[in-house]
């Protein structure tokens, strides 16, 4: 099977994903708490996945866009949404396929450590916010990664290897280590100004219905949340 291929098992990560101690009760309370208000928003939802996220925002108020690479997660994103929020296919490492400014906000969840290249969807990202316009992302935290990889030089951005087991199959992904340093320098280089950098705690639900991955998700990092803002392209072409 091929890395990273969601079509594979889009029924097993959903319903894994809708629960989980890590997705249900870490990543998705996280993320929409930085995104904060949203009511009538024009929200892009980059790599929507089952569409999970994009169901909360449009309880927000926002008008939501979602994007995936899965043809299978949105199928399951169709059937949740209903026809409430538009849903496209799309690669983040190619340009997109939306007009200058077209979203107030992009929220990307769990979705840049799957590129090896920060550059095209950032600028692509700045393209279509306004001056002020805000990107919400999460990521692997760059000391998880590092740690579970065995690799000697964690200044290094290189791919590295797993096996997921969903639905009784074993899955291989591929993922991308960066340093926190090269996260930073893609983000400025990008025009964009990071407002906050967010190492949350868990739902504290998950104590009860997880003690082992609250235990964990409560004393080592996991994922690393930022919020950032699109500068004014002068002032950011200067400074970079």
């Amino acid at each position: 099977m091929a890395e990273n291929d969601y079509d594979a098992f889009a029924a097993a990560y959903d319903a894994d994903n809708e629960v989980n101690a890590w997705n249900a009760y870490y990543e998705r309370p996280a993320i929409l708490a930085l995104v904060g208000e949203a009511a009538g928003l024009s929200v892009l939802d980059a790599g929507c996945g089952g569409g999970a996220h994009a169901a909360a925002l449009l309880e927000r108020g926002a008008v939501v866009t979602g994007i995936d690479a899965s043809a299978g997660m949105l199928d399951i994103a169709r059937r949740r949404l209903e026809g409430r929020a538009r849903l496209l296919p799309a690669d983040l490492n190619e340009a997109l396929p939306f007009a200058d400014q077209a979203f107030d906000l992009i929220l990307a969840s769990l979705v840049m450590h799957y590129l090896p290249d920060w550059s095209r969807p950032l600028s692509e990202f700045n393209r279509l916010l306004p001056e002020g316009g805000r990107l919400v992302f999460s990521t692997h935290h760059p000391f998880m990664d590092h740690a579970s990889t065995g690799r000697d030089n964690y200044f290094e951005t290189y791919s590295f290897d797993e096996t997921w087991q969903r639905g009784g199959k074993d899955i291989a992904m591929r993922f991308w280590h960066r340093p926190l340093h090269a996260m930073f320098a893609a983000l400025k280089s990008a025009g964009f100004q990071i407002d906050i950098v967010s190492e949350p705690q868990p739902d504290p639900r998950a104590r009860t219905l997880f003690p082992q991955a609250y235990q964990s998700l409560t004393t080592k990092p996991r994922f690393l949340f930022f919020s950032v803002v699109k500068l004014d392209e002068g002032c950011w072409r200067w400074v970079s």
